[in-house]
């Protein structure tokens, strides 16, 4: 793929010159971190809260480490949710918009190389702040808890990872196919909206991102994980099917003064 390495670079440096790299490795670290103290201490400000009403007895459970992984995995791998369906909305939309994807294309940059440096780049911005979301969780689960395997904390976060992705690559693909970033961020958030919809569905829950987060708790606690082999596989094919929708999408559309 020519021009890839050169393109990706430019991505690279964009993300850390325009500090989205900053922003969100800001906001996984955070998410992170509140896990295990949210588990650690919520129950104690809330009986505190409660305290204050005559009458008014609230008891709660002693905190566990489980508390801790659960949170982790409620904020990183839920609210992380709503980071990788923003992340990707102009990647390819914007360049669309401002025409630079058609002068990019000009030069010895072909459209599979395009296509790769800007998924790559994707797939390093999210990594690098789930990273730095297991690094706080797992120092304060330590520290307020126990420590848990290190190895079944990394698959639990490789499984986050892995659900995050395929939700980013849904608003990649809105990003390919539409030229707003509005309406890409729009196609992300209707697959999201719908994926969520089978979720509920039990038998089919495990086949969707979501179906990835049981047995990325029991990994991170050192029991035996559900349906692994099943939503990990799951989950790859629909990752796979949406980069090639966008392929085939992005190798026929018009961009003048492209080079194929």
């Amino acid at each position: 793929m020519e021009g890839f390495g050169v393109f990706l670079r430019k991505e690279l440096r964009e993300a850390l010159r325009g500090n989205r790299l900053l922003v969100v490795g800001a906001v996984f670290l955070l998410l992170g971190i509140i896990s295990p103290v949210g588990a650690k201490y919520m129950p104690e400000l809330l009986k505190l809260l409660g305290t204050g009403q005559a009458g008014v007895t609230i008891t709660f459970p002693t905190p566990t480490v489980n508390d801790a992984i659960a949170q982790y995995l409620k904020n990183v791998a839920g609210t992380g949710v709503l980071i990788a369906l923003l992340l990707p909305m102009g990647m390819v939309a914007r360049e669309k918009e401002r025409g630079t994807a058609a002068f990019a294309l000009v030069k010895p940059l072909s459209r599979a190389a395009f296509l790769a440096a800007k998924l790559t780049a994707l797939l390093v911005i999210l990594a690098a702040g789930v990273a730095l979301a297991a690094i706080g969780a797992y120092f304060y689960t330590a520290l307020l808890f126990e420590p848990v395997a290190p190895g079944g904390f990394i698959a639990c976060t490789l499984l986050i990872l892995l659900s995050l992705l395929v939700y980013a690559l849904l608003t990649f693909l809105g990003s390919v196919i539409a030229n707003s970033q509005l309406l890409a961020v729009g196609i992300g958030i209707a697959a999201w909206a719908v994926i969520s919809l089978i979720s509920a569905i039990p038998s089919a829950a495990k086949y969707t991102p979501a179906g990835l987060l049981e047995p990325a708790s029991a990994l991170a606690l050192g029991t035996a994980p559900a349906h692994l082999a099943t939503s990990l596989v799951a989950n790859i094919v629909l990752a796979a099917l949406v980069v090639a929708l966008a392929w085939l999408s992005f190798r026929r559309q018009e961009l003048s003064g492209a080079a194929e």
